[in-house]
């Protein structure tokens, strides 16, 4: 049996040409935000790469396929979708979706899989998941990271969300062998902040670099990808010293109502929206679109050294 791929014209073409092609996550459009809003985000990351001059691939699971990149109709069919309706994957979820004919949206390790599935080596997101607050009683520890350590695809992030126990994450991911390299500073970024306090284990300046670091692990024979934690635009930010009292309020309001699990995220990205009066969404699509970039950038000079 071989995995069920339907490929949009678009990225279908790109590939059998050796373009630069940038996957994107769906879970953002699904779960993300609501409709319309979430389908002129799609649009506006997708044009963004197409400016950057690569090709956009969105990943979605519909009707027991992998679709890598979506027509209009199918992005919009998939924007529509109500969140209860679509699964949120990740990779213990994902062969049940496809096999029972599912909807669902996948996040940054399901995303990871597909596109490493379909020969796609870049993909941009907002923020990886990572290990949660109270995960040495929890146990609640994103798949992200593990997908990271055996999946070779360049993801191009903002580095972890903000709302995670950012030290113990960026120590796993040490732990698991992952490279973590900022750019452009010689600071980790935390999402909604450029500054996270904790200091870069490794730092990369320009696309050629990170696609050359890809193209050596791959002659290493190294498995997995490699995190480029790419700063929010000065413009987009939202200060550490403001976003994180909000943060601490909204885990606070989690853990009373005893939200756990997939919930959680869901949970805190709203309450953080609603304390911020928006704001965090605006700087979330900044940081997005910001990431899809970069992404581009990479994905072309990864094409050109083919």
């Amino acid at each position: 049996m071989t995995a069920p791929l339907t490929y949009s014209p678009e990225v279908a073409q790109a590939l059998k040409d050796g373009q630069p092609v940038v996957a994107l996550e769906s879970t953002i459009i699904t779960h993300g935000m609501p409709y319309p809003q979430n389908l002129e985000m799609a649009r506006e990351v997708e044009d963004v790469i197409r400016r950057g001059g690569a090709v956009p691939a969105t990943i979605a699971i519909m009707g027991g396929q992998i679709h890598v990149g979506l027509t209009p109709d199918t992005l919009q069919a998939l924007a529509q979708t109500p969140p209860e309706q679509a699964m949120k994957l990740s990779r213990a979820d994902l062969a049940v979706c496809i096999a029972n004919g599912r909807t669902g949206a996948t996040t940054v390790a399901a995303t990871m899989i597909c596109a490493h599935l379909a020969g796609i080596r870049v993909f941009a997101t907002g923020g990886i998941g990572g290990v949660h607050r109270g995960a040495e009683n929890s146990f609640d520890i994103s798949a992200d990271l593990q997908e990271l350590a055996q999946t070779p695809v360049t993801v191009v992030a903002a580095g972890a969300k903000a709302i995670l126990d950012l030290p113990k994450t960026w120590e796993v991911l040490e732990t698991l062998g992952v490279p973590v390299i900022a750019y452009g500073q010689d600071e980790l970024p935390a999402f909604w902040s450029r500054s996270s306090g904790i200091s870069a284990p490794l730092r990369m300046d320009s696309p050629d670099q990170i696609a050359a670091a890809a193209d050596m692990r791959a002659a290493l024979g190294l498995k997995g990808g490699q995190l480029i934690a790419n700063p929010i635009p000065v413009e987009a930010e939202i200060a550490r010293s403001e976003i994180m009292p909000v943060i601490e309020q909204a885990l606070a309001e989690a853990e009373d109502q005893k939200i756990a699990a997939k919930s959680v995220t869901p949970f805190l990205l709203q309450r953080i929206f609603e304390l911020t009066e928006g704001r965090s969404l605006q700087s979330n699509i900044a940081l997005v679109l910001n990431n899809a970039r970069l992404a581009a950038e990479i994905a072309a000079k990864m094409a050109k050294a083919a």
